[in-house]
C-alpha cells in the first residue's frame, strides 16, 4: 500500500507534522511505502483567476495532485490558524482544484486529524475539513483530535496520554480494517 502523509502546514516546526509522522508509523507493514511530504515544497503563487489566466496552473499543484493520485491512503493533520485551514494548505488545494476534470482527492480514503496546544486540539479546523473534504473528493474514514499537544505527545514516543492513545489506536485499527476491505 502507498501511504501519503502530510501536515496541512508549511511551518518548519509544525507540531502537526510531528503528529502525522508519528501516526503514520502505525500503518507501516513490510510491503507498504509511507511518504511524508512537506507542504513547503508545494508552495505556489497566491491563487487568483487573474494569475491563472496569465501564468496557468503552477507545476507544484500538478506535483501535489500526482502524489495524491499515487497514494492508496492519505493521512492529513490539519494546523488550525484562526479556527480554519492554514493559508499554505488552502492555497495549494485551491490550485489543485483548478486542474481540469478532478476533485482534489479524487475518491482517496483519508484519515484526518489535528492537534494544537489548546484544549480543543484543532477541533474547529477538523469540523471544517470534515464538512468540506467530501466535496473535494475525499473518502473520510476517520477523524481524530489531540488536544494539548505539548502535554500529551513526546518525540519518539508519540501520544503519551493513555486515553488519547487508546482512542487513536482504535481509529487506526478501524481504518486498517476498512482499507483491507477496499484493497482486497
Amino acid at each position: 500500500m502507498n501511504i501519503l502523509a502530510f501536515a496541512a502546514s508549511n511551518s518548519s516546526t509544525s507540531i502537526n507534522k510531528k503528529f502525522v509522522t508519528s501516526v503514520s508509523k502505525y500503518y507501516k507493514e513490510p510491503n507498504d511505502v509511507i511518504e511524508i511530504i512537506d507542504l513547503h515544497d508545494f508552495e505556489a503563487p497566491l491563487f487568483s483567476e487573474d494569475c491563472e489566466k496569465t501564468d496557468g496552473i503552477p507545476s507544484t499543484a500538478y506535483d501535489l495532485a500526482k502524489k495524491i493520485d499515487e497514494a492508496d491512503f492519505i493521512l492529513v493533520s490539519f494546523a488550525e490558524h484562526n479556527g480554519n485551514y492554514s493559508a499554505a494548505y488552502k492555497n495549494i488545494t485551491d490550485w489543485v482544484s483548478r486542474i481540469p476534470g478532478r476533485k482534489i482527492y479524487n475518491g482517496k480514503p483519508l484519515f484526518i486529524m489535528a492537534t494544537s496546544n489548546g484544549k480543543r486540539g484543532g477541533q474547529s479546523v477538523l469540523d471544517i475539513a470534515a464538512n468540506r473534504l467530501a466535496k473535494d473528493g475525499a473518502d473520510i474514514l476517520e477523524i481524530f483530535s489531540l488536544p494539548q499537544f505539548s502535554e500529551n505527545f513526546e518525540d519518539g514516543k508519540g501520544v503519551t496520554n493513555v486515553t488519547y492513545r487508546s482512542q487513536l489506536e482504535a481509529k487506526v485499527r478501524k481504518t486498517k480494517r476498512i482499507l483491507k476491505q477496499k484493497l482486497d
